[in-house]
């Protein structure tokens, strides 16, 4: 063998070693960034469980005092039922931000009953769900920057040209509904709170 072909040879060699150490370096980057965003989702999970499991506990305290509410109520048991485990990313996205309005709207007309209000119990579980809100809000900041990294990986070179063939697939944002930004409906009502409808 020549000089010539040896020196071929190697950086043939050398420039397969370069391409195999990008694409398994890039393979490890993005098993990496979708493992990140699995378990930044199973924490919003965690917090939409515990919120999913407080509320009863919420309504069935406020129920009797708050019974000229019951459309209130209604609402955060409506919203509470249609939150599914199994759903997509954007479907539970929705339902998160439809019961999140619901139980503001629940907590704005708690603040018109002052026997509510100071329910050692009442204030408890309405502390625990505030909590929960804000841990869900900041779980889902971390898991859309991790979706956000995520996608722009899988969408560069080179694992652009890889995602194919490893069936990576761009990922969903965990984002709040075109309603988000308004806020809750809180119903008015003539008469004083108690009295019946």
């Amino acid at each position: 063998m020549s000089a010539l072909q040896a020196a071929g040879l190697f950086a043939i060699v050398l420039a397969l070693a370069i391409a195999a150490f990008l694409v398994v370096a890039g393979y490890n980057a993005v098993v990496g960034l979708r493992n990140r965003a699995d378990k930044a989702w199973a924490n919003i999970e965690v917090a939409l469980r515990q919120r999913h499991d407080q509320l009863p506990a919420l309504v069935a305290a406020v129920r009797d005092v708050m019974a000229f509410e019951r459309e209130v109520l209604e609402e955060v048991t409506h919203q509470r039922a249609r939150w599914r485990v199994e759903d997509p990313v954007p479907a539970q996205g929705a339902v998160s931000e439809a019961t999140s309005r619901a139980v503001r709207s629940l907590f704005a007309v708690i603040e018109r009953y002052p026997e509510v209000r100071s329910a050692q119990n009442v204030l408890r579980l309405q502390g625990e769900i505030e909590r929960l809100e804000e841990q869900t809000a900041d779980r889902r900041e971390l898991y859309n920057d991790q979706v956000f990294r995520y996608n722009t990986a899988i969408a560069t070179l080179p694992m652009l040209l890889l995602a194919p063939i490893f069936g990576w697939k761009p990922r969903e944002f965990f984002a709040a509904g075109p309603d988000a930004a308004e806020p809750p409906p809180v119903v008015i009502r003539e008469g004083r709170p108690g009295d019946p409808t």
